[in-house]
């Protein structure tokens, strides 16, 4: 069902690389609300996912740029603003990579290297994003900026690996941003802290499968979808959250705030 939540609007969605990222299902529902938008990821990402698909599904434009790099950004704000018309109203940002997880290596024995290249990633590039568009004004007043977390940010999931670090990082960035954008701009800033997903990044992560069956048993409403986070961030991209800012929003059925579940007690007694 829609509701013309986002009808008028224009935005940016970092990160849809296949039809199980939230970043996609976040395009769908968007292009289903109203909105116009640009489709963005990495070159590498464009040619390993299938976005050009998505990109004629929601009658959108895909731009390259690695969020990293502060000229890609530059381009694709620029672009983007010249393809919708005027000033963004909405941006996602779901970028998140860590070698050390992708290669195996323990959080006990990090390959540096790889462990800054997953931090400018997953989270400095989150700052060089919205420092880009702070200073090319390029938000209307009342925007949106929504970046997605995960509670390792918070509480200590051995397998996440850096990845942890990286989403703390994020969340903080956001705060401490958030002000600025706030005060200066009108626009609010917030974190998404999702239930465990399957997407292409969250089964990368060692023991996965239970890890997911850990947090649906113990979330009264059980782990919330990839659909259902879009639908989530939707709300946050639309006027109806025009006071909601520097808030990491936990969006996880429950989870961050359960001590252990009766399902949990009853395995342990077994």
């Amino acid at each position: 069902m829609s509701y013309n939540l986002l009808k008028g609007k224009r935005g940016i969605i970092f990160g849809a690389l296949d039809e199980n990222s939230i970043a996609w299902k976040t395009a769908e529902r968007a292009h289903e609300e109203g909105a116009k938008f640009v489709l963005t990821n990495a070159p590498v990402a464009l040619r390993m996912g299938t976005i050009k698909s998505l990109a004629e599904k929601t009658n959108s434009e895909v731009i390259a740029a690695d969020a990293t790099k502060i000229e890609d950004l530059e381009n694709l704000i620029e672009k983007s603003e010249e393809i919708l018309g005027g000033k963004l109203d909405f941006v996602l940002h779901s970028i998140g990579m860590s070698i050390n997880v992708r290669k195996g290596k323990h959080y006990t024995d990090q390959n540096y290297d790889w462990t800054h290249k997953g931090l400018d990633v997953s989270a400095m590039s989150f700052h060089k994003l919205m420092q880009t568009l702070y200073k090319k004004d390029a938000m209307n007043e009342w925007g949106s900026i929504v970046a997605l977390t995960y509670m390792a940010a918070q509480r200590v999931f051995p397998d996440y690996n850096d990845m942890a670090d990286n989403k703390a990082y994020l969340e903080s960035v956001a705060r401490s941003f958030g002000y600025f954008f706030g005060k200066d701009k009108k626009v609010r800033v917030n974190t998404i802290s999702q239930s465990p997903t399957p997407t292409s990044a969250g089964q990368g992560v060692k023991g996965f499968t239970g890890f997911m069956n850990y947090a649906e048993k113990m979330s009264p409403l059980g782990n919330a979808t990839a659909l259902e986070c879009a639908d989530y961030t939707l709300t946050l991209f639309s006027d109806l959250t025009k006071k909601v800012t520097l808030q990491n929003l936990f969006h996880d059925g429950g989870f961050s705030n359960m001590g252990v579940s009766q399902e949990i007690m009853e395995a342990m007694e077994d």
